[in-house]
């Protein structure tokens, strides 16, 4: 029988339990994108509370795709010795980092990206973003795709355990996907074919610039929760396409920032009835991809939840954000027997420090 503290691997990725930290912004980063020793505070917690696998929060691929002035980045290879000492603090920490990387398209902001216009596959606003972004050319989304894999090259050389791609919350990626947001007529648009197309260069670019013995995942949405946008319909497609490109591994998650209650992070997770919101959208997925490695985010507060889902085959991995912002060592916790669950309480008030710039952290401890 399968159990949440299972050693497993992902392409040769070699992992002690089945818990992942799901990308977090740790609101610490320097403004030029740079780790600091705050950042690396949090990354040393984390690897000592026995998280089978920390993926970082979003590091940017191109300046004009950042969000936050504290976002990290992997766009410049003078960010290439701090990303090494993250590694390298988680590592000698006892933990395994992936670098998750992004492009935040329409939902980037200009004041964190030096004053550069928000780009997208379409001139269509995102829903919850004030600014009309710039409709991308050609050959700016070609130098995208060379952007991912250069990002992916430098975590490489930094040496992290793998990458995972930012396909989820309304980012470039599912821009590209969500037939509200992209309205091209070229062959990056229209049908679903086209709409997965630079989800899928990406993917090729990535790997013919790390290898193929170097784990690279994905985050997908498996519905964006807005009408008009990315379902289930658009989201398994997607999922197929990858698998068959060779996808180590495919974290489901759900909404935007402009989904409302139906977002990536909702509140009120109190009982495990309310846990693992995105199941629904994992199950598709993994009908659609089933020999990938499929880890569910959503609420998941408790073993017991973890090990009902685990033993119904609908998931893998189990990936928290906001528990491990109040207890970092909730494995271990969890691995010593003490099986209560998270003290989590949802609020998410851990994300207005971060907003402040004084980082991400629970409010309520």
């Amino acid at each position: 029988m399968r159990t949440v503290f299972d050693a497993t691997t992902i392409n040769g990725m070699r992992l002690p339990n089945r818990l992942v930290r799901s990308a977090t912004w740790e609101g610490l980063g320097d403004p030029d994108g740079r780790v600091n020793d705050g950042v690396l505070s949090i990354y040393r917690g984390l690897a000592d509370g026995g998280v089978g696998l920390i993926i970082t929060g979003y590091l940017a691929v191109r300046s004009d795709g950042r969000q936050h002035s504290t976002q990290l980045g992997a766009d410049r290879d003078e960010l290439i010795p701090g990303l090494a000492g993250l590694a390298t603090a988680v590592h000698d920490h006892g933990g395994t980092v992936v670098g998750q990387i992004v492009h935040c398209g329409g939902q980037a902001v200009r004041a964190a990206s030096g004053g550069q216009d928000p780009v997208a596959p379409s001139a269509v606003a995102s829903p919850g973003y004030p600014e009309v972004p710039h409709k991308l050319s050609v050959a700016s989304i070609r130098d995208l795709v060379a952007c991912f894999a250069a990002a992916a090259g430098r975590l490489r050389t930094a040496g992290f355990d793998g990458v995972q791609l930012h396909g989820a919350h309304g980012y470039l990626l599912a821009q590209f996907l969500s037939p509200a947001r992209n309205r091209r007529h070229d062959h990056y648009g229209g049908s679903l074919d086209n709409r997965i197309r630079f989800t899928c260069e990406v993917l090729e670019a990535v790997r013919a610039e790390v290898g193929p013995d170097w784990p690279v995942m994905i985050k997908l949405n498996g519905h964006d929760f807005l009408e008009g946008s990315t379902t289930e319909r658009d989201s398994t497609h997607l999922a197929a396409a990858l698998a068959d490109a060779g996808i180590d591994a495919i974290e489901v998650s759900g909404g935007t920032g402009g989904s409302g209650k139906l977002g990536s992070a909702r509140r009120h997770i109190e009982t495990e009835h309310d846990e693992a919101y995105f199941l629904p959208q994992a199950r598709a997925i993994r009908e659609a991809a089933p020999g990938v490695p499929l880890i569910l985010v959503g609420g998941m507060r408790s073993l017991e939840k973890m090990e009902a889902v685990l033993a119904s085959g609908a998931a893998d991995y189990f990936a928290m954000a906001r528990p491990l912002i109040r207890e970092p060592d909730l494995p271990a916790r969890w691995a010593s027997g003490d099986r209560r669950r998270a003290a989590c309480v949802s609020c998410g008030g851990c994300f207005v420090p971060a907003a402040r710039g004084e980082g991400i952290r629970c409010v309520n401890t």
